[in-house]
């Protein structure tokens, strides 16, 4: 019991914790090598990397338009004039690869480029753009019951349903984040997901029993012989955000229990159960999942608490190269890309910096 007081008292709604001069002025200086790295990396036509996935050049967006500084506004309008220019008939926002598995990944990168959009101010910009896409997102939910009822995958013109709680996380967000766009639509008629039922996809990739009670999957197909269903990190912070944005309270026993997953396996050095694969993921995500909840300090399992955002920070500058980007020497899921990984660190960090 006196654990559990502990506990939710270390959860309740604090002062957001500064970090140490220090770790704040070495934060600044990182970011400011950081998107100047972004800048000199930006190609021609205003993308980063793989011109055939804009949503890696919405993260790189994204991060620029959440860090406020004026000396990112020319890579940002160019930025913006690329993802714009990857509008498709059906409101996405991808470029289509016939005969590629799926596709053109049409979901996640329409969800990465409406949130980087919207952020970047587009609502102004590109109403209409923005609206599309909206649509567009909402067309990909899976209506069909079963397994993947309410939930969202790479594309939707995948030739069989599939669905995992990432593109989930991604489409949930872009949906919450840009909802305002829609007293803009014409008609007056809005457009939206079913929420309850994204709400309820969501809930079911998270374990509620055993040593990984609380821990959320990426999702619930049939695993590989020998293997078996496993929480980890990231997708743990994943479903504690997109848990927020489908409205469920910071009080609510599953959100409170993902949690306790995540003061059980903290870790900065690690994405927890991952190593280090998809590191740079991870730090972006436990720091807006973190920050959504209001967590100052999150409770570990041997009863102290951590600074999240103070630890965070550390870990991240430790690992930006000379050259001011970070990339990943696991390149699954892409990381080793320096683009991508640069891009995330920098989300993540002008998080842990807030409004100081």
């Amino acid at each position: 019991m006196r654990r559990l007081l502990f506990w939710l008292a270390a959860l309740a709604a604090l002062p957001a914790l500064a970090l140490t001069a220090e770790t704040k002025a070495q934060a600044e200086a990182a970011l400011d090598r950081g998107f100047a790295w972004l800048r000199g990396a930006q190609q021609a036509d205003g993308s980063w990397s793989d011109r055939r996935f804009p949503g890696m050049s919405a993260l790189a967006l994204w991060a620029m338009a959440n860090a406020g500084r004026d000396a990112n506004a020319g890579a940002m309008a160019k930025a913006e004039a690329y993802i714009v220019s990857c509008a498709q008939p059906d409101g996405g926002l991808y470029v289509p690869i016939p005969g590629r598995r799926g596709s053109g990944l049409g979901n996640y990168n329409t969800c990465l480029c409406l949130t980087a959009l919207h952020a970047a101010g587009g609502k102004t910009r590109h109403p209409q753009v923005l609206l599309a896409a909206r649509a567009y997102v909402a067309s990909t939910q899976i209506e069909a019951e079963g397994l993947h009822e309410g939930g969202f995958g790479y594309d939707k013109s995948s030739p069989r349903a599939y669905t995992d709680l990432n593109n989930t996380f991604y489409a949930v967000e872009a949906m919450r984040l840009t909802a305002d766009v829609e007293e803009l639509r014409p008609g007056g008629k809005h457009v939206d997901i079913d929420w309850d039922k994204a709400k309820r996809y969501v809930l079911s990739m998270q374990q509620d029993a055993g040593e990984d009670a609380g821990g959320f999957l990426y999702n619930r197909e049939t695993p590989r012989e020998g293997e078996t269903l496993r929480s980890y990190g990231s997708m743990t912070y994943a479903g504690l955000l997109a848990m927020l944005h489908c409205q469920l309270s910071r009080e609510d026993p599953r959100v409170r229990s993902a949690l306790r997953w995540l003061g059980k396996h903290w870790s900065t050095d690690e994405n927890a159960g991952q190593g280090n694969q998809g590191l740079y993921f991870y730090y972006d995500v436990l720091a807006r999942a973190l920050d959504a909840a209001r967590v100052e300090k999150l409770p570990l399992e041997d009863g102290s608490a951590v600074d999240w955002r103070e630890e965070l920070a550390r870990a991240i500058l430790k690992r930006q190269r000379a050259d001011g980007s970070w990339a990943n020497d696991s390149n699954r899921y892409w990381e080793g890309d320096p683009a991508l990984a640069t891009s995330y660190a920098l989300l993540a960090l002008t998080v842990v910096l807030g409004d100081e």
